[in-house]
């Protein structure tokens, strides 16, 4: 049974790989075109048009990559400490603190931006407008975009994410290497929430340096849908990592314990920190990539690759062992329990 499940399996695998294949160098060859044809238009343009609601799925997420290299974002929703960061050689320095009373914005909250970034990168492929810094939404849009119901609590956690994101001050190098100007900003400049019986509605406004460097060309990547999904902060992280680095390339990743420690920017100890980060790519369940815990020379290392059609089927034949060796124990402990009801008939009698 089970080589013929890994047969079909394999075919499927290789249709997928073709199919995949296809489908990427479509995408690309569509996004050139757009880029191509509007991308100096829609940035003189001046002319102010209504902005058309673009669906997530024709739209889908998007992240900065300068947020995903660096730590910007606290993996705890409860922290409190600062964030500061200064790379290797000196020439990216972060500081991320919160306003009294509040708590830092959390890789949680951060997916506010990654809708925003999104509708941002649909205006400028459709070359028809330059952006708005101020982005008006609908709440039942944002938080099916975020794979989350339409309810009171989560309206009361969405306005609780935009303080949060308005109120965490930043104090960065990125993009003033030479400190050519100093300033404090958040991720928000303000937001605020409208409710009448006809409409419901989030007015975001993004920070002139957020905002810069969305529009700027480049500079977002696509977020698998899936990637909501993830409860743990942890694997959102190491997702984030492996779609900056490794990307759509055949080629793998390999990062050290301790220069992931530093990227998350975690305040747990390191030695609490390995043990969870191996928890999680012993896990290997983070969307479009596989990971591997690799020993060398006495230190351990993180390895990230694009996950291929083989992979998945690998994981299918897991799940599939798994369950037959499940049911099975569910078989046999049912056999032996009417054994033992046989061998002892007093046992059934009350």
């Amino acid at each position: 049974m089970r080589k013929f499940l890994t047969s079909l399996l394999e075919k499927l695998a290789e249709m997928l790989r073709q199919k995949e294949q296809k489908i990427v160098f479509l995408e690309e060859k569509k996004d050139d075109e757009k880029i191509s044809k509007g991308g100096n238009k829609q940035r003189k343009s001046g002319k102010k048009q209504k902005t058309e609601v673009i669906s997530y799925q024709k739209n889908p997420a998007r992240d900065l990559i300068e947020i995903m290299e660096v730590p910007f974002l606290a993996l705890s929703k409860n922290r409190r400490n600062p964030i500061i960061y200064e790379s290797p050689d000196g020439t990216k320095k972060v500081k991320v603190t919160r306003h009294t009373g509040h708590f830092l914005a959390s890789i949680y909250d951060w997916d506010i931006v990654l809708y925003v970034a999104s509708k941002m990168q649909g205006i400028l492929n459709s070359g028809s407008d330059i952006p708005p810094r101020t982005m008006i939404v609908q709440r039942h849009e944002i938080l099916k975009a975020l794979h989350k119901h339409d309810g009171k609590k989560q309206q009361k956690d969405l306005e609780n994410s935009l303080s949060r994101l308005q109120l965490t001050g930043i104090d960065t190098t990125i993009r003033n290497a030479d400190y050519r100007y100093r300033a404090g900003f958040g991720f928000l400049d303000s937001w605020g929430y409208t409710e009448r019986k006809d409409i419901k509605e989030v007015h975001i406004t993004l920070s002139q340096w957020l905002y810069d460097g969305i529009c700027a060309q480049g500079a977002l990547l696509k977020v698998d849908p899936s990637y909501f999904d993830l409860t743990s902060a942890l694997k959102r992280f190491l997702y984030r990592t492996a779609r900056k680095h490794v990307g759509n390339s055949e080629e793998s990743w390999e990062f050290s314990l301790e220069k992931l420690y530093e990227k998350s920017g975690s305040e747990r100890e390191f030695k609490k920190f390995k043990s969870d980060l191996k928890v999680s790519v012993m896990a290997n369940d983070i969307p479009d990539y596989t990971m591997k815990w690799l020993q060398k020379n006495q230190k351990c290392f993180v390895k990230f690759s694009r996950t291929t059609p083989i992979d998945n089927t690998e994981k299918m034949l897991e799940k599939i062992d798994s369950t037959l060796e499940e049911n099975e124990g569910g078989i046999s402990r049912t056999l032996d329990e009417r054994i033992t009801d046989i061998d002892n008939p007093v046992h059934k009698i009350h």
